[in-house]
């Protein structure tokens, strides 16, 4: 008997051949998949030079703690780079966007600019003029925020659905990679330049001249990539629309649709306290270490050397725990770990300079940090439900979610110095009650049965 074409089974409905290890890794060497994974790199090396990396150099130079704690205020443009990002949807860079298309010519362009912004800020003196610092550090968590937007758009765009994944977690690995440089390569720079006979102004000046030179990597992947095709479609199908029109209709539709759901308001307040735990204690774990004793290598060789393992591992862990239970009961269980790894450092503030002591902190706060974090990226995508806002209501959400790192902890240094640092870290656990009490409140309104399951 010949079977007919319509005799035949649907190929659509057959189970796929499972791919083979090879297979499943060959994807990491695809050259977009590469390009997507240079990009991640050029977007996490400057995080850290408005942040812990300064912190330091403030600390070092005699800066009060005061001040430090209020130097939190200059990651603002990572909260509010949702309100400009149309702007780079929309705009042509001269020159720049003619010459290497809309995308890489957005790239270059961010690039330039934060390569300018960081030697800025490697030319000021936090000692004589910490306006200066903040001027400069400003200016570079901006231009930072900018080649983040352009960075998520060109990964989206340019990668086909099965790299995407790939792509993402290329991407992280990284971005965590650029971050390590900043912090713990930027610190043994400092005091490789030091030991050559430079003062410590000009050791941390050439500390950050090198950094700006490394945001190059990034631009040579972004000359050598080609502008997504994707790109080219969008810019057409959108000729007839302004930007302010497209931001203005994503945002009252994104808006329009969370605050209709129940609790809504309640369930953006615990977006903005559940990491707070963290923030306000993370603002000042490089002022802590530094005032304790330790040395500006032990910080960078302990703190973010042993850190990044331990925030490896607890992002693993936290997939785990999210897999395995209830998003509420892994909200309980994040939030709860994070919370109580505060205690570990005020034991080491009693304990003092111990480099076995400082190891075991870190590492406790940073696999808690990671277990809360995974879980929490989690719950924020099971909050963004229609597919026609997601981009806009997650940015809207990360940006609520920086709230707490960038306004809320802006007075720690004020706290710090006021009740002691054994004192400061047993508050940095009760801080977290208040998300505590919303999770509670929220799970007894039936908030995350609404929900529904979460895949992470």
């Amino acid at each position: 008997m010949t079977n007919s074409p319509d005799a035949l089974p649907d190929q659509s409905l057959l189970p796929k051949p499972r791919a083979s290890w090879r297979e499943a890794l060959t994807v990491y060497l695809q050259p977009r998949v590469l390009i997507v994974l240079f990009l991640g790199f050029s977007s996490g090396l400057p995080l850290a030079l408005s942040g812990s990396t300064l912190l330091v150099w403030m600390r070092e130079s005699g800066v009060d703690l005061g001040t430090i704690g209020l130097f939190a205020l200059v990651g603002t443009p990572y909260t509010l780079k949702f309100l400009w990002a149309p702007l780079v949807d929309a705009l042509h860079v001269p020159l720049f966007t003619r010459r290497f298309g809309r995308r890489r010519g957005w790239l270059v362009f961010s690039q330039m600019l934060l390569i300018g912004a960081i030697l800025l800020l490697a030319l000021t003196d936090p000692a004589k003029a910490p306006l200066f610092v903040a001027l400069g550090a400003l200016l570079v968590a901006a231009m930072s925020a900018t080649q983040d937007i352009v960075v998520d758009a060109f990964r989206v765009e340019s990668l086909p659905e099965s790299e995407q994944a790939a792509g993402m977690a290329s991407y992280v690995a990284a971005y965590r990679i650029g971050m390590l440089i900043s912090t713990a390569g930027a610190l043994f720079l400092v005091s490789a330049y030091e030991s050559t006979g430079q003062t410590r102004l000009a050791a941390w000046m050439w500390g950050y001249v090198t950094m700006a030179a490394m945001v190059l990597i990034g631009t040579l992947t972004a000359l050598l990539a080609t502008e997504p095709e994707q790109s080219a479609r969008a810019e057409a199908a959108t000729s007839g629309e302004s930007a302010f029109v497209r931001v203005s209709r994503a945002a009252v539709g994104a808006f329009a649709e969370f605050l209709a759901r129940k609790d809504a308001w309640a369930a953006l307040c615990f977006v903005v306290l559940f990491k707070f735990t963290d923030a306000f204690s993370g603002t000042m774990t490089a002022p802590f270490v530094i005032d304790l004793g330790f040395s500006r290598n032990d910080y960078a060789a302990i703190v973010k050397g042993v850190g990044l393992a331990a925030t490896l591992i607890g992002g693993f862990a936290g997939g785990y725990v999210a897999r395995r239970y209830t998003l509420a009961a892994s909200l309980w269980i994040g939030g709860s770990l994070q919370a109580l790894a505060n205690l570990s450092f005020a034991w080491l503030a009693l304990v003092g300079v111990n480099q076995w002591a400082l190891a075991s902190a870190i590492t406790a706060e940073n696999f808690t940090s990671a277990i809360g974090t995974v879980i929490f990226v989690a719950y924020l995508s099971a909050l963004c439900k229609n597919p026609l806002h997601t981009a806009t209501q997650y940015a809207l959400l990360t940006a609520l979610a920086a709230v707490g790192r960038t306004y809320l902890s802006s007075g720690a240094g004020y706290v710090a110095e006021t009740t002691g640092w054994p004192a400061f870290f047993v508050i940095c656990v009760a801080v977290a009650v208040p998300s505590l009490i919303l999770l509670a409140w929220l799970q007894r309104r039936g908030h995350f049965t609404e929900l529904g399951p979460v895949r992470v």
